[in-house]
């Protein structure tokens, strides 16, 4: 009987699920977007998922990574709940094998990895600037009245690139109205958009690292051959993109499970029937201290299964990653 492992990442703009077998080869993944839903969007790719699965293959593990992670986790019954940082390094090291930096933009944040001899020994998040976020390019797309699709494309037929002020979004789109005014061609104004990303994302999140190869590049972001030109003429290096860019944190959390489960004889996963089930998520805030902590509820079917979001432990039970399992 072959072993599955399902991955799930659960970002704030996109819900990534994947299978990989035992020899960690990808076998399926389903891409989503979040709206503000993380638990009925990752019901929905079990659905999916689900119709895709061989009978005799159940799944053996589940690994959850991403922003919702501690949520999902809880829901989805997962053997191991891990932070980005890992699930990505794990996954480009999978597939570039003795990589040695990771930049990662996605919609809302954007990250940088540093890894020596397959360990990581660095790394940087940005979650407030979205000048160096997807969620940028698809704004100014969106004003410039051209497909996000085709914006990289664009941008490589620049012959002469405007160079707009990148250091946060009010003042890019400012500067480059301000280039549209001055007639300066689509092309060349797309391509500095591309260079003041590349610059914003080295200058907040990569500065002070050594930026070595072989550099990986992933997130929803790599998709965009300009952000990728640019990087390469940045950095004077190769950037290399992985066929499975935009679902490499899902990747690395089905690794994470297979890794977990080598001891451990049965997973806790629910099952693909809980793509049926009620969840819901309430919160309240403990007024017991003047922390004033924000508790989360998660309840399936009316029964309280977990809690968490206190910084005392009044809250807890046993730990279930870095949720909490109510008896």
């Amino acid at each position: 009987m072959k072993k599955v492992y399902l991955g799930i990442d659960v970002g704030s703009v996109s819900t990534n699920l994947a299978l990989v077998d035992e020899k960690n080869r990808i076998l399926n993944y389903e891409y989503l977007r979040t709206r503000g839903q993380p638990i009925n969007v990752v019901q929905e790719g079990l659905g999916i998922l689900a119709s895709k699965m061989p009978s005799e293959s159940p799944i053996s593990g589940v690994g959850v990574t991403g922003s919702a992670r501690n949520l999902v986790g809880v829901a989805v019954g997962a053997d191991v709940v891990k932070n980005e940082i890992t699930a990505h390094a794990i996954a480009a090291d999978l597939f570039v094998p003795e990589v040695q930096t990771v930049l990662e933009i996605g919609g809302q944040d954007s990250k940088i990895i540093i890894l020596r001899h397959g360990v990581v020994v660095d790394f940087a998040m940005n979650t407030v600037c979205a000048a160096g976020t997807g969620s940028f390019l698809d704004h100014q797309a969106a004003r410039l009245g051209i497909p996000i699709e085709e914006f990289g494309t664009l941008a490589l037929k620049s012959k002469h690139p405007v160079h707009i002020a990148g250091r946060c979004s009010v003042f890019a789109e400012s500067d480059m109205i301000h280039k549209q005014q001055m007639g300066y061609g689509l092309e060349d104004i797309i391509s500095g958009l591309c260079d003041a990303l590349v610059r914003n994302y080295l200058n907040n999140v990569g500065k002070g690292k050594e930026i070595l190869a072989p550099v990986v590049f992933q997130g929803g972001v790599a998709a965009n051959e300009g952000i990728k030109a640019a990087f390469e003429k940045t950095l004077d290096l190769q950037v290399i993109v992985p066929e499975h860019y935009h679902v490499m944190g899902a990747v690395g959390a089905a690794v994470l499970a297979r890794l977990a489960m080598q001891d451990r004889a049965q997973t806790s996963f629910r099952g693909f029937a809980l793509s049926e089930l009620e969840y819901q998520a309430e919160t309240f805030e403990c007024d017991g201290c003047p922390n004033i902590c924000e508790i989360v509820n998660l309840s399936l079917d009316g029964a309280l299964l977990a809690r968490w979001g206190g910084r005392c432990g009044k809250w807890d039970d046993s730990p279930v990653g870095s949720g909490q399992i109510v008896k």
